[in-house]
């Protein structure tokens, strides 16, 4: 969601800032803002709402100078988009702040600082830091004390950065539930929401914990936990790579990430997967020690990596022969539930960074759960660092904010996952060998299937003048149906929803029309008879059906059914190959529609708030 950037150097800090800003748009962003501190301590202020080149035209035309800075892009949460409410926040003209999160009881905290004189400017609940920690240094505290003891007033979620005017050599960080990261660097230091902002800078960093407040300055970085005490945290060579900047032959990153995912999901088995069987330890050191135990499986997630855990559960039960739960964290964290013995918590998150899944995990450490896995894209995410077993999928840069390589290396980590428990759990043979040959086969599969782009471009046309559509799928192409209803809401702004194809006659039935597109994913699996009879349903009721068929479904096109053919497959990996038809279908309506591919409106990458 929102993004922080902050430098302190000898030099003018105020590209590595935009650069980082830059790096950060692919989160979700309604507006930016950048302040400057030179070394007598005066203070710019420059904020926009919109883009962040309208941030850097204005920076530009002011030639900005700074040497120590903190910069941000907002997603709306208190106060609509506007150029007052965008960060950074000020106090007095002295203490400027950016911040991510939500702080909760901002609405006391604003009261009591105006009944003692302090000024509002904003509709934020971050302002209320600003003059928080203002008034704390009034009291005779220093800078970093001022923090310390403002932090402890908020309630709610915080990344936050503070600078004074009248200490400029010196910046104050904190972080309770939304992420932070220091940069090192020679004799300059950094500090951002995402490493990502400052590989052009750094490749050593601190990711700082729960409860963490940090002093920076140019050489040196002082830690403090949630207790005040010294502490010291892991200095993290990164290798991450960075390839954002260039979408290459594609206009958009969705549809770049589309056609990426042969390759990646290639990357995900690289060295995981043998001949006949995975490789070990590819769940991590100790795993075995715990997968040998595990007799259930929760499965905790949000968003489209929901309907991946969703999807996991069919391959779970069926063939690894362990019982399985799914639940959304928003869901799964406030509810009271029992934990079954020897179960194993599943967490899934392509940032590694989305709170309700962080706060699950967290719940979950307390609820006698056996063990957690982490399956994440980011090696150093809060997520991956707070589990015990860690998978990460190796997907790369996802920069689109509609999911899509992420999505099917998770299914991919899934697969591999079912045949690791079903070593312990008497998966018959046969199941074992059709599994391993099918992710073999996978990645050229998934090339295969990119080939019918064309007709699926075609279909889209039809979508031009349509505001509804229903998605269906059976078994474990339900979850997919619902991943698909998903994206094409996402960026098309289709309302779109999905139902098991058995639960047509129980009420969406009263929905079809010809105005109500209804779109299906039909493999040629065991389920493929009672699907067509769901279709026949549709079309009797005058229905326009749009299949995504097995080529030996034998499913025929007419005036009200449309037929797209999609290579033949193993029914196990089915799941992840009809992914791939939804998201082209869900790109090229919005292409059509003139919507925001990569940043649909209202959205975020990284949902680090509640």
């Amino acid at each position: 969601m929102c993004g922080i950037v902050g430098a302190i150097a000898e030099r003018n800090v105020i590209e590595i800032l935009l650069e980082g800003l830059k790096r950060l748009e692919y989160r979700g962003y309604d507006s930016a803002g950048v302040a400057l501190l030179k070394q007598d301590g005066s203070l710019t202020r420059i904020r926009r709402a919109g883009k962040v080149q309208a941030l850097a035209d204005a920076v530009a035309d002011l030639e900005a100078l700074g040497s120590t800075g903190i910069a941000h892009t907002r997603w709306a949460t208190h106060g609509g988009v506007t150029e007052e409410n965008a960060h950074p926040h000020l106090s007095t003209d002295r203490i400027a702040v950016v911040h991510n999160g939500i702080i909760e009881n901002y609405e006391h905290l604003r009261d009591s600082l105006k009944e003692q004189g302090y000024t509002f400017t904003s509709d934020t609940d971050t302002e209320s830091i600003a003059h928080t920690v203002h008034q704390k240094i009034n009291q005779g505290a220093s800078l970093l004390t001022a923090v310390q003891q403002a932090v402890k007033t908020f309630h709610g979620a915080y990344g936050t950065v503070v600078m004074d005017t009248q200490d400029p050599h010196k910046m104050v960080v904190a972080r309770s539930g939304s992420p932070l990261v220091i940069g090192l660097g020679l004799g300059e230091n950094f500090i951002a929401s995402d490493q990502m902002a400052l590989l052009p800078v750094t490749r050593r960093f601190i990711f700082l914990e729960e409860g963490d407040v940090a002093e920076i300055t140019r050489r040196s970085v002082s830690i403090f936990d949630k207790d005040g005490r010294a502490v010291e945290r892991e200095i993290i060579e990164s290798n991450v790579e960075h390839d954002a900047g260039d979408k290459g032959m594609y206009r958009h990153y969705m549809l770049k990430e589309i056609h990426e995912q042969p390759v990646v999901v290639r990357n995900t088995l690289k060295d995981r997967l043998g001949e006949n069987a995975l490789v070990s330890n590819v769940f991590g050191d100790g795993a075995e020690a715990i997968l040998s135990k595990v007799k259930h499986v929760q499965i905790v997630a949000c968003g489209t990596s929901y309907h991946a855990g969703m999807t996991a559960r069919y391959w779970l039960e069926q063939y690894a022969n362990v019982s399985c739960n799914v639940e959304i964290a928003s869901e799964f964290r406030y509810r009271k539930s029992v934990v079954h013995p020897n179960s194993l918590l599943i967490t899934i998150s392509q940032s590694g960074e989305t709170a309700d899944t962080l706060a699950a995990l967290r719940l979950a450490k307390a609820q006698g759960y056996k063990a957690s896995l982490a399956i994440c894209n980011v090696a150093g995410s809060s997520l991956v660092r707070e589990s015990d077993l860690a998978f990460m999928t190796r997907a790369g840069a996802e920069i689109g904010v509609a999911s899509t390589k992420a999505f099917t290396t998770q299914l991919t980590a899934f697969l591999m996952l079912t045949l690791a428990l079903g070593e312990y759990n008497n998966m018959a043979a046969q199941d074992k060998k059709d599994i391993v040959e099918a992710l073999h086969s996978l990645p050229a599969k998934l090339e295969e299937t990119l080939t019918i782009t064309q007709g699926i471009e075609d279909l889209a046309e039809e979508f031009a003048d349509k505001n509804h559509s229903l998605f269906l799928g059976r078994g474990d192409q339900y979850p997919i149906a619902m991943e698909g209803a998903l994206k094409l809401k996402e960026i098309s702004y289709i309302h779109a929803e999905a139902y098991a194809s058995g639960e047509l006659k129980h009420g969406p039935l009263a929905l079809i029309d010809e105005e109500m597109p209804v779109i299906v994913v039909a493999p040629n699996n065991e389920l493929l008879e009672k699907l067509k009879s769901n279709v026949e349903e549709v079309r009797a009721r005058g229905g326009i059906m749009y299949v995504f068929a097995d080529k030996d479904a034998r499913f025929t096109g007419d005036a009200s059914m449309r037929v797209i053919d999609v290579p033949h497959c193993h029914a196990v990996i089915a799941p992840i190959i009809y992914t791939l038809p939804l998201q082209l279908l869900s790109y090229y309506v919005a292409l059509i529609k003139g919507t925001d591919v990569d940043q649909p409106r209202n959205l975020a990458k990284s949902v680090t708030v509640e």
